[in-house]
């Protein structure tokens, strides 16, 4: 058992015998009584309404947008945590420890960074560090179901092969979608992400009386000097943490390093955790945007964006950023969705694994690049025959190899294409972007279906997509354009509608 575990079971054993309810495996939730938080969501720039609209429709909540681009704030009953964790557009989660909108930073950086020191003192931990005690114990009882099935499905196996191991046959194809060659790097799902079991705990009762002793409380009769609490003898190693800062303003009279040093010492003090800034058990986050301070405990140990993708690219697309590109198509049940640059595949099965009633096209010119496409479908296809998957085994999804200028479909058969275009940076040039786009454009003209068609490209290369749609005006017209971040370029994300004008086929008869 590690000391994030052992520790993590004696402070429920604590919980236990203040009085608390005993944890309820089957709904660890229980025992919160419908007390409700805040929890805050880092989102691709620019796709913050979109993000808002999906915590809307799935979780009931509305959500409020932060001055600090690429975040939201919503509140939600606790028993409705491993709900968020489901969500497509949101890159991180945390749960608000307490938020100022109006915070007024000393003048020097000394009494500011002090103010940083008193505040840890100030601020209300109790129920913050509860939803990440219930949220570890979330994914450890995931993790333990997705153990257990794939043992199961591993059985399984055997028994199909009457104990022989694999045949001929499978070893040909995970050769095949397994080429060592490429450029790949296995990643869990971001749902399962944990990576060794956390012992289950007691997240404790909001109705007990205020002079009941709280797991986390730093001053307590059971707190010995070296900071470490004792409950009928036994000894529990201290959590380890680290403090994470993330700022942005001018008029600030301190380094975000500085603020996460003097920050990170109080709480140190205040919990006594053992400081660890690579293997530490929580999180603690302290965003500061000019004069909006938010503290909260990060509920995600890496990004949700990493969820479908095993095989990356060199131009990997965010699974996230695909989720907002999708949904700004709008598709409607039936729907025929084309990439025709898929690259890793990362809009196509986005769009396979959210929109089960549409069918999914993944096409590039790169044979490469549809390799690595295929074998981010095997997986998932792996991982879908997971129990507790929402997605059936078989998703609808395909992929080919085709030129983009010549695309082997019929004229108007497609309702939507959904596709990043080459920046002309890591793939591609500038230069061949302005003979490209005009002919990518004129052939998913051709392809997409006149009148109700639409089309949502991404590009950072904007002045070349303005002056290919300057002549294109009687095929294409151009509605929604949404700015976002893409690895640190300033890019944009285009909604064109198909207008009703029919694709002339023009021949060359010489």
């Amino acid at each position: 058992m590690s000391e994030a575990e052992e520790a993590l079971d004696t402070l429920a054993q604590v919980n236990l015998d203040d009085g608390h309810k005993p944890f309820d495996e089957s709904n660890p939730s229980a025992s919160f009584n419908n007390v409700v938080v805040t929890i805050g969501a880092t989102v691709p720039t620019g796709f913050e309404l979109t993000a808002a609209d999906e915590v809307r429709e799935k979780l009931g909540s509305e959500s409020r947008i932060s001055k600090d681009r690429g975040k939201i704030y919503f509140e939600i009953p606790v028993d409705n945590l491993s709900k968020v964790h489901r969500l497509r557009s949101v890159d991180n989660l945390f749960v608000v420890v307490q938020e100022f909108i109006d915070y007024q930073f000393k003048e020097t950086k000394e009494d500011a960074l002090k103010d940083f020191e008193d505040l840890a003192t100030k601020l209300p931990w109790t129920d913050s560090l509860k939803v990440w005690k219930l949220n570890t114990s979330l994914k450890k009882r995931k993790t333990r179901r997705k153990k257990a099935n794939l043992q199961s499905n591993a059985n399984k196996e055997k028994l199909n092969d009457g104990g022989r191991g694999e045949g001929p046959d499978q070893e040909n194809v995970n050769q095949e979608l397994s080429d060592p060659a490429q450029n790949t790097l296995n990643l869990n799902y971001a749902e399962d992400q944990e990576t060794e079991d956390t012992q289950e705990t007691t997240p404790g009762d909001e109705d007990e009386q205020s002079d009941s002793k709280d797991e986390f409380s730093p001053n307590t009769e059971t707190e010995n000097e070296a900071g470490d609490y004792k409950k009928s003898g036994t000894e529990a190693p201290m959590l380890k943490f680290r403090v994470t800062c993330n700022r942005a303003g001018e008029k600030h009279s301190f380094t975000s390093n500085e603020a996460a040093r003097d920050f990170g010492g109080a709480v140190q003090d205040y919990f006594q955790w053992k400081a660890d800034m690579t293997n530490f058990d929580v999180e603690v986050l302290l965003n500061i945007h000019n004069n909006e301070v938010v503290v909260g405990i990060a509920l995600t140990e890496e990004s949700l964006h990493r969820r479908n993708i095993t095989h990356f690219g060199p131009t990997t697309l965010r699974s996230t950023l695909a989720y907002g590109m999708l949904r700004l198509c709008d598709p409607q049940p039936a729907d025929i969705i084309v990439d025709p640059m898929c690259g890793t595949g990362a809009i196509p099965i986005e769009g396979a694994t959210e929109w089960l009633s549409c069918y999914h096209i993944a096409g590039d010119n790169n044979p490469q690049a549809v390799k690595r496409a295929a074998n981010n479908i095997y997986s998932l296809l792996k991982k879908n025959q997971s129990k507790e998957s929402s997605v059936p085994w078989g998703i609808p999804i395909d992929t080919i190899q085709w030129d983009i200028c010549n695309i082997p479909l019929r004229t108007g058969s497609v309702d939507a294409i959904v596709t990043d275009m080459p920046f002309g940076k890591r793939i591609g040039s500038k230069k061949k972007n302005w003979d490209l786009y005009p002919a990518c454009l004129m052939e998913m003209s051709r392809i997409c279906r006149p009148g109700t068609g639409r089309a949502v490209l991404l590009t950072q290369d904007r002045k070349c997509l303005a002056k290919a749609l300057s002549k294109m005006g009687h095929v294409w017209r151009k509605g929604h354009k949404v700015w976002v971040n893409v690895g640190g370029l300033h890019a944009a994300v285009y909604l064109l509608r198909r207008t009703a004008e029919k694709y002339v086929e023009k021949r060359s008869y010489w």
